[in-house]
């Protein structure tokens, strides 16, 4: 147990709570809470390294859980304890160390980056990858200018890539995303300006939810992308 029981208790039912809302716009987000497969850690600090070891052998077990069943969407998310009272940046900066935290222990391990993907924040095709398998992260946070991304504490959702290009082979993927994006406008009264399609631009601009521009560097580098 990363904390006490209540903590654990009260981050599901406050994430389960959220996502159930008639107004959240995720309906993949919706889907993985129906099918059980939205699942919730509880740990201490985003802005300590207390539970990094865990929660990366989580993503670990969750990409293999993955492989060896991947239909569905599902989702991982870590919610922090705190802390509460920051800004979009101080998030951003917490978030991103927590990330590398866990990318240098996935490179120490000798895990491949997952080769469908760049490991190159500056890359329109980067995504993360832990345990061989590419993720994307969405940052939530009480402070978050987004409404959507609003939560009553730090918490990092970790999405599966390869999840979202089935949906594309499926043809699913453009009807889901159209729906979030039309029931985010309905929710925040404009499109958010950071969303773009993987390929396009790169993904890790759109992790924190701080809305950045042209001139914005990604403070992440993965030890794998030299080799």
């Amino acid at each position: 147990m990363l904390v006490d029981e209540d903590a654990q208790s009260r981050a599901e039912d406050e994430l389960y709570q959220a996502v159930a809302a008639q107004e959240f716009p995720c309906v993949g987000a919706k889907s993985a809470m129906a099918r059980g497969t939205l699942k919730v850690i509880a740990c201490h600090r985003l802005d300590s390294n207390w539970n990094d070891v865990t929660i990366h052998r989580a993503l670990m077990e969750w990409a293999e859980e993955y492989r060896a069943d991947p239909g569905g969407l599902r989702s991982l998310a870590i919610s922090f304890e705190g802390p509460i009272d920051i800004d979009e940046a101080r998030f951003e900066t917490l978030m991103w160390e927590r990330i590398q935290s866990f990318a240098d222990k996935d490179a120490w391990l000798g895990h491949p980056y997952d080769h469908r993907v760049s490991a190159d924040p500056s890359d329109p095709h980067f995504s993360l990858s832990f345990g061989g398998e590419a993720f994307f992260v969405v940052g939530l946070h009480p402070h978050a200018s987004r409404p959507a991304r609003r939560f009553p504490r730090p918490t990092l959702v970790f999405n599966l890539h390869d999840q979202f290009e089935r949906l594309r082979e499926e043809g699913r993927y453009d009807t889901m995303r159209a729906k979030i994006l039309k029931r985010d406008v309905a929710l925040a009264g404009d499109i958010n300006p950071m969303l773009a399609r993987h390929g396009e631009a790169s993904e890790a601009a759109q992790y924190s939810g701080r809305l950045v521009g042209e001139e914005w560097r990604c403070p992440f580098s993965d030890k794998r992308l030299a080799g």
